[in-house]
């Protein structure tokens, strides 16, 4: 069973609160921050960390909205991802995270990954964007860094997309830059899925496509974080 706990990033600027997740032992282990959607640090995003931690790594899932009024976070998150989605406070938080996990004696910092949901989602790619500590991402239904080059600078990338959303498109467009830029990536646009299908708790929860996307998501990782770094 994975050990649980809730901590406090403290900083400069902020004071964040975390679901820390992690496997039995003293490690080290690959490093995974969990970027929840719009509906922040619910139960399935915290499951979500739990299911990381049983697969072997250490999960750190960042309540963005912690301490703040959510209506007004949400909506300068949202904002953000279009007038500076590679360098708003959002993004500066996740960094703050990963500098949290990375300094645990059970974590490898040579080995870390972040996934992200909807809002999330697009965090997720656009801090790959900005910080060559990221191994690897995993954004589900969200939008693209702006501009799209900057997926030039991106670690590699397993993304997944629902085909009834308007994310698809986004999806499309990343899955074509990162060809074009030679990243190593997996992306897939999954047909009949909505928005939020890998949300359990949801109402357009898809199983088949979840279960998909999960066993994509952890291939990669696993790829990337686990067996290239026991080379």
């Amino acid at each position: 069973m994975p050990k649980t706990s809730t901590v406090s990033i403290t900083t400069d600027v902020s004071n964040l609160s975390a679901y820390l997740a992690e496997p039995e032992g003293d490690g080290p282990y690959p490093g995974v921050v969990v970027i929840h959607e719009i509906y922040g640090l619910n139960d399935d995003i915290k499951g979500i960390a739990e299911r990381f931690a049983a697969a072997g790594y250490a999960a750190l899932a960042v309540d963005l909205f912690a301490g703040r009024n959510r209506a007004l976070c949400m909506f300068r998150f949202m904002g953000s991802m279009f007038l500076n989605s590679l360098h708003h406070g959002g993004i500066g938080d996740l960094k703050e995270a990963l500098s949290f996990l990375e300094r645990r004696p059970n974590v490898d910092a040579a080995r870390l990954g972040a996934i992200g949901f909807c809002m999330g989602g697009n965090f997720a790619i656009c801090w790959a964007c900005t910080d060559p500590r990221l191994k690897v991402v995993a954004p589900f239904y969200g939008m693209n860094p702006r501009p799209l080059k900057a997926v030039v600078r991106a670690c590699p990338v397993v993304g997944s997309y629902p085909e009834r959303d308007f994310t698809a498109g986004a999806g499309r467009a990343l899955d074509a830059a990162l060809d074009r830029y030679k990243i190593s990536h997996d992306v897939k646009i999954y047909p009949g899925a909505g928005h939020s299908f890998f949300n359990r708790f949801g109402r357009s929860y898809d199983e088949a496509a979840s279960a998909d996307a999960w066993r994509r998501t952890l291939k990669f990782f696993e790829e990337r974080l686990r067996v290239a770094s026991e080379a």
